[in-house]
């Protein structure tokens, strides 16, 4: 890629952030003919060649695959993360080298390199339903959204398409059916669970939409991309199997000569310009020098991931706008959210011992929502979705044989009972007391204030954990489980690492920041895509729709950009 801290000043677009949703802001802006300069604030990483533990054994890691304690003292918060261990650690920061200030409990995870997050996603791509955009108006709990499903299915269309997203069509309201490459079979536990919902509760529970291109077509193949079901994603994957930047948006990006992309740039602000009314660039400080650029560009895609997109406006200061870029109604940082994820249960079969499985899938299954749908039916607001899957425990898990040799080697190979786990991912409501903002006093190393996040839970969130472990206790029970142990880990927010809000999208200025087009209402040529522009956070996974709305956003700002109204 091209990729120099020697470029030139002068771009038609800038996009900071290259991970999920910066990675397909640069694709689309590239494609349409725009000169686009990609920021990141950490080091460049290569697809394949910067992967170093893709293949590496488990057994070749020095405590296969654990952290050794004084790394996981040294980082309390991102080794808690999920998918964190001593194969994937390179993709995640250090706690000490990114201080920030946590006002009530919230472990803020972040990957900072080129790909961001992308590299170690979970990879769920359900898509909202036209509920998820309603509910919290009919409900309310939230404001009106700008935009409904309809206004975003072509664009779900466009993004599945390209990156590859697994799943069978099922006709389910609460998750719409979209492109899919082939589902990954349910094993025969998850067939029977699946039989007993739809018979007992009137429930589905059905392959998850994965990232995963599991039969690659055209498209895939010239990306060079195809799942083998290794279940290593996180590690990074030479095949592509699953979807990164790395892998596919930024490469694309390169393809059309109209990318510069620019590691270790961290960015300090956007920068407006009074007389035109628009922003005209971004300051930059190089994280290696400490020396400070401004580039210039028409327009400005912020994909920093939510918090840091948040961070960076609230430090874009100027006579105009004395409290951040766009903020003229004193809600930016506000009304942050995210997904509960605090519960969570399995339980152990009898039975089913004459089957196994053949691969050990990268996809889990999902039961869609079923709370507050078309009716609140609850004593709270929201739904949930709940991530489910069943697997047939080594016999060595629980109970090492008293055997020596061959007799041993041949205990060991017999698998034992099987299990399944659920766990919930709850809808939370936007609340302006959840909110983040920027230290008056103290800076990090290039001299950007510290971000105090001072986020939480509410009794809606108990109510829901309490539902979800009664539902899923009962589904479990209703399919046989025995020995079901529930858990309610009381994690912070941020572990979920699905951080929404803060620069919504709505109707009206006076209480959003983003109007339908994903554009400042105050400042038409910056855009903000990633999670902060989210207005709620419904109950799927949001990565999908970031993308779906980068492509639409992108599409639109050219189309401005050709008119001459930006």
């Amino acid at each position: 890629m091209a990729d120099s801290k020697d470029v030139a000043t002068e771009f038609d677009a800038i996009v900071i952030g290259s991970g999920i949703s910066g990675g397909w802001a640069a694709k689309e802006l590239c494609e349409k003919g725009l000169k686009t300069l990609v920021l990141e604030r950490g080091r460049n990483v290569e697809h394949i060649r910067d992967y170093p533990t893709a293949n590496t054994p488990v057994w070749e890691f020095p405590y296969r695959g654990a952290v050794p304690e004084k790394e996981l003292s040294a980082n309390p918060y991102i080794s808690r993360a999920a998918g964190y261990d001593d194969s994937t650690k390179h993709f995640f920061i250090k706690d000490a080298d990114h201080p920030y200030i946590q006002e009530k409990p919230f472990e803020w995870i972040r990957g900072y390199q080129v790909g961001g997050k992308s590299l170690i996603w979970g990879r769920a791509c359900a898509r909202w339903s036209e509920m998820d955009f309603t509910a919290p108006h009919r409900y309310g709990y939230g404001i009106e959204w700008p935009i409904g499903y309809g206004d975003i299915a072509p664009w779900y269309s466009h993004v599945e398409k390209f990156i590859g997203v697994c799943g069978n069509k099922e006709g389910i309201d609460t998750m719409p059916d979209g492109e899919f490459l082939p589902a990954f079979e349910l094993n025969c536990v998850e067939q029977h669970l699946k039989d007993v919902l739809a018979t007992k509760f009137n429930r589905h529970y059905v392959s998850g939409r994965w990232a995963q291109v599991t039969r690659p077509t055209s498209i895939h193949k010239e990306q060079h991309r195809q799942c083998l079901s290794r279940n290593l994603c996180m590690r990074g994957c030479p095949f592509g199997g699953y979807f990164s930047s790395n892998a596919s948006t930024l490469p694309w990006a390169e393809k059309t000569g109209n990318l510069t992309l620019r590691p270790f740039s961290v960015v300090h602000s956007v920068i407006y310009d009074e007389q035109s009314g628009k922003a005209t660039g971004v300051k930059v400080i190089d994280a290696k020098t400490k020396e400070a650029t401004v580039f210039h560009a028409k327009i400005i895609f912020l994909n920093a991931s939510a918090l840091n997109t948040n961070l960076i406006l609230l430090n874009s200061t100027s006579k105009r706008f004395p409290n951040g870029l766009g903020n003229d109604n004193g809600l930016l940082g506000k009304y942050i959210c995210f997904h509960n994820y605090r519960a969570g249960m399995s339980g152990e079969f009898d039975g089913f011992e004459d089957k196994y499985y053949k691969v050990s899938k990268p996809a889990e299954c999902i039961i869609p929502n079923f709370r507050n749908v078309y009716e609140k039916d609850t004593d709270f607001v929201g739904g949930y979705v709940v991530f489910s899957a069943a697997y047939r425990e080594k016999l060595s898990d629980k109970n090492m044989p008293a055997a020596l040799g061959a007799s041993f080697k041949e205990a060991i190979s017999k698998p034992g009972k099987w299990g399944a786990y659920m766990y919930m991912q709850g809808e939370t409501i936007p609340k302006e007391s959840n909110h983040v903002r920027l230290s008056k006093d103290k800076k990090d190393e290039w001299g950007i204030p510290l971000l105090i996040t001072s986020v939480d839970y509410d009794d809606n969130d108990e109510r829901m954990v309490k539902d979800f472990i009664e539902q899923g206790k009962a589904m479990l029970t209703a399919a046989g489980a025995k020995n079901i142990v529930v858990t309610d880990n009381h994690q912070p927010p941020g572990l979920d690492i699905h951080e929404m809000g803060g620069v919504r999208m709505g109707n009206d200025p006076a209480t959003s920041l983003l109007n339908e087009w994903n554009q400042l209402h105050h400042c038409k040529n910056v855009f903000v895509t990633d999670g902060a522009c989210m207005t709620s956070t419904g109950n799927q996974s949001p990565s999908i729709l970031y993308m779906s709305l980068t492509a639409r956003a992108a599409n639109y700002a050219v189309e401005q950009l050709k008119k001459g109204a930006l």
